[in-house]
Order: structure tokens, then C-alpha cells, then sequence
């Protein structure tokens, strides 16, 4: 039955997201919609909040920037997928204060009548597609709907790079039931919205009238007014457990609850960034529309990209057999002794079918999506 239990989770989700863990006009820049190169006339940046476009409620402004983007001088736990830092610019957007809520999705799924990913039934003919050739096929009663759950009774491991110590997949497990059966969000309205695919999430944003943030478009808003820092409050490693819920201890095994929460905590428990925006350091990973590619980087470095759009395809020689999305921002399952993925850089890729426990989504609107309301 162990066998089997992990030839599933296998199969269910090979990619969940933590394993792996003012107006100037820019200089002739390129934009980049694919991997390759396009050269474009010089781009004035929308940098102010026009004045004919109020604010949506439970939003804020992010104001048009040149930044850095990728891993900061000295950043010792930045990885490969970070670098190069390279220059780009993106054009001013609103973006949600939170995290999207319970409650707010579950007025989405009463208004749709949707369905999510986790709560269908399971086809393991799509599912044999992004797996190695010659997986067998897991016996039907685990190919039942569910999600991914992290295992909060383990008690040891025997390594780190083996997360299937501390990851379960649990029958039964999706939004309305973060833990399985016999869990609720029954009086969590405040807190994330969790098992939440990448198709979930354009769902609802189709019907709040808004899109996923670009990777660089997050960035943006996690520097604030403070472009440059490793975290959303600057270079302060120390105030990280008093700034974000992530993980204190020794994971996956002890957490000292320094911060308050041994897991998902309610949004705006801490205090907000520069610019009045929430939790873009821990609680829950949150999905941007970019395709995640370990070199990304690389292609685009030199020139300023202008609005970047990411990679044409996803490329990860470290998942061959699924695309991914890029998630940001790590989770509360996120330390320094195995991941350290609640600085701004950090980059992780996620299956687009692929949902967990400690993922969730924040949606953006652009000056063009509101004047067309």
C-alpha cells in the first residue's frame, strides 16, 4: 500500500510547488513576450494613477518602475534560476491587498457553480501524460479527487531532498476541506484561499474581471517603495519573524510558532509593505501567469525588458514531463534550514494541475482592463 500511496502522489501532482521549496520615458528597450529577443520603439512607462481611474475596492496602485529584477548582491541563498539580475520595466496596475479569501472565492463558486480541479473526479489519462513513460496506473481507490496536504505528524526524515517524508495525498482534501474530510474553512473567511489550481484561478479571475499577476509585475509590488531589498521590508533577515508566517524551527519536524502561527494564518496578520500591500512574504505561495523556465534569466539578460511576459514554454530539466507556472513568495512551510523562499527573488515552478495546502492567488487590473468595464 506504501507503494502505491506514492506512485500517486506522484502521478497527482510531480510539480507541487515547494519541492524543489517619477515619469521618464525608458531608454529603446525590448519587450519580451517569448524567449527570444524582440527589439521595440521606446516605451513611455505609465507611472501615475490616472486620474479618470479610481482605485478598486480591496486594491492598490502600483506605481510604473525600473527595477532589478532576479537575485540581490549577497544573497547567499539565491539560487541559479534567480541570476542573472537583470533590468526591466513594467507599466503601473492595481493589485488585491491580500491574498484572495475564503470568502471571497466562495462568493465566485455561488454566483459560477464552478467546480474546482481537486473536487472532479480524476483522469488518469490526462494524468499519464505528465509522468515518465511506463508509470503504472495507481489502484482506482486513490485515483479519487483530493489535493496535496502537508503531513504535520511526521517526526523525523531521513533527507531533505526527499519530500515525500512530509507530503501526503489526501482524498477529499480541497478548498472547503483544507485537510481532508472532516476539515472545514467554517469560520475562516479571512484566511487564504488553498488548493487552488492555476485553472481555478483564471476562473475566478474571469469572473472578477481581473488576471494573474506577471512575475515581474509581483516583484514590483513586493519592492514597493523599496526597490532593491532581499525581502518586502529590506535586508533585515532578523525581522522576518515578526514581519511573515513562514516557518521557525527545525523543518519539517518542530516549528517554534515564533510568529504566532504553526501554519496558514488569516491575511494581514503582519503589517503590510511600503505601499500598503500584505503577505507577499509568506503564508501561501501565490500563482503568477508566467511559464516557469529555469533560464529564463539568462535569455533576457542585457538590455531593459519592458513588461515581460515570461518564457514562450516552461523548461525545467528538474521536472521534464510537466510545464509549470511560476509561484512567488514562498509559504508558511518556508525556512532558511531547507528553502529560505520568502525572499523576493526566490522562484519556484508549480503544474498548472497541481494544487496544495500552502498555495494560493492574488489578482491584478490594469489601466486597459478597467477602461474597458
Amino acid at each position: 500500500m506504501k507503494d502505491i500511496k506514492t506512485s500517486a502522489c506522484m502521478v497527482l501532482a510531480t510539480a507541487v510547488l515547494v519541492l524543489s521549496c517619477k515619469e521618464r520615458a525608458s531608454d529603446k528597450i525590448k519587450t519580451s513576450t517569448t524567449s527570444k529577443e524582440v527589439q521595440q520603439e521606446a516605451h513611455q512607462l505609465l507611472v501615475v494613477q490616472p486620474d479618470s481611474i479610481a482605485t478598486p475596492e480591496g486594491m492598490v496602485w502600483v506605481s510604473g518602475i525600473e527595477f532589478t529584477q532576479g537575485a540581490r548582491p549577497g544573497d547567499s541563498f539565491a539560487l541559479p534560476r534567480e541570476k542573472p539580475a537583470h533590468p526591466v520595466a513594467v507599466d503601473g496596475f492595481f493589485i488585491d491587498i491580500t491574498e484572495v479569501t475564503n470568502a471571497q472565492f466562495k462568493a465566485f463558486v455561488e454566483a459560477t457553480g464552478y467546480v474546482t480541479l481537486a473536487e472532479r473526479p480524476v483522469d488518469w489519462e490526462e494524468l499519464k501524460k505528465n509522468v515518465p513513460p511506463g508509470t503504472p496506473k495507481p489502484a482506482d481507490s486513490v485515483l479519487q479527487p483530493g489535493s496535496l496536504i502537508f503531513d504535520r505528524s511526521v517526526q523525523n526524515v531521513r533527507d531533505l531532498n526527499d519530500y515525500t517524508q512530509w507530503w501526503e495525498w489526501k482524498i477529499g482534501a480541497n478548498w472547503k476541506h483544507p485537510q481532508g474530510p472532516g476539515s472545514s474553512i467554517e469560520g475562516k473567511d479571512d484566511y487564504p484561499v488553498v488548493h487552488i489550481s492555476y485553472e481555478d484561478a483564471l476562473a475566478y479571475c474571469k469572473w472578477a474581471k481581473r488576471r494573474l499577476p506577471t512575475e515581474t509585475e509581483w516583484e514590483a509590488a513586493a519592492h514597493g517603495q523599496m526597490p532593491g531589498g532581499v525581502y518586502t521590508w529590506g535586508d533585515d533577515e532578523s525581522a522576518l519573524p515578526t514581519k511573515a508566517n513562514t516557518w521557525q524551527g527545525t523543518f519539517p519536524t518542530k516549528n517554534t510558532n515564533e510568529d504566532g502561527f504553526a501554519y496558514v494564518a488569516p491575511v494581514a496578520s503582519f503589517d503590510p509593505n511600503s505601499i500598503g500591500i500584505y503577505d507577499l512574504t509568506g503564508n501561501v505561495w501565490e500563482l503568477t501567469q508566467d511559464w516557469f523556465s529555469t533560464r529564463y534569466y539568462q535569455e533576457i539578460a542585457g538590455n531593459t525588458t519592458v513588461n515581460p511576459q515570461g518564457p514562450a514554454a516552461s523548461y525545467n530539466p528538474e521536472n521534464p514531463y510537466q510545464a509549470e507556472k511560476v509561484i512567488k513568495g514562498g509559504s508558511f512551510l518556508c525556512d532558511d534550514s531547507y528553502c529560505a523562499s520568502y525572499r523576493i527573488s526566490a522562484r519556484m515552478g508549480q503544474a498548472p494541475d497541481s494544487a496544495t495546502d500552502h498555495s494560493g492567488f492574488r489578482t491584478v487590473a490594469d489601466v486597459h482592463m478597467l477602461q474597458s468595464e
